[in-house]
């Protein structure tokens, strides 16, 4: 019987000491545009309604073996809205906050005009040139994906452009999303 007054006790000991050692990692979403920005989030294969300018973020996961949190702003799939994504309390490595907030809409080339913004050249052209997907092969950069790199250095301008894109943080690490920053 004594043995069994001690079981409670413990497992509470045990709650307690592994909720001490978990990271949450808070991402907070900051509109200043002068106008409603509808922030989504979405699955692969998700919603689509391209052009639009997307943050994306992989947090460390327990199954993962990489210790970083991983991020990028990406417009392979079009600009709609400039944005910044930062680290708020950033320490090393590649933990820097990361911007686009060119005139993309305003100087979008004629080909790639839509309402609302500037569209990827595989939306338009849907060709293995533009698309580059593991099932289209691969591919380098276009005068299409330069347009967007010039004005924008850190963001994803086409579907293989992972050596200057992609950023990463400490596990545990808070963020900003910033719409119109």
């Amino acid at each position: 019987m004594d043995h069994l007054a001690f079981l409670p006790v413990f497992a509470c000991l045990l709650v307690l000491t592994s909720l001490s050692f978990t990271h949450a990692t808070q991402i907070d979403v900051v509109n200043n545009c002068g106008y409603p920005v509808w922030a989504a989030a979405s699955a692969p294969n998700g919603f689509g309604g391209d052009p639009q300018t997307l943050a994306e973020f992989a947090l460390k996961q327990p199954s993962n073996t990489n210790p970083d949190d991983t991020f990028d702003i990406s417009l392979v799939e079009g600009f709609n809205v400039p944005l910044s994504f930062s680290p708020v309390n950033p320490s090393g490595g590649t933990c820097r906050p990361v911007q686009c907030t060119a005139d993309i809409v305003g100087q979008c080339p004629d080909q790639l005009k839509a309402l609302g913004g500037c569209n990827n050249p595989c939306t338009v052209f849907q060709t293995v040139q533009y698309c580059c997907t593991s099932e289209r092969g691969s591919c380098g950069p276009t005068p299409y994906s330069q347009f967007f790199k010039q004005r924008c250095p850190d963001a994803y301008s086409y579907p293989q452009d992972d050596q200057t894109s992609t950023f990463a943080c400490p596990s545990g690490t808070n963020y900003r999303v910033t719409f119109c920053p």
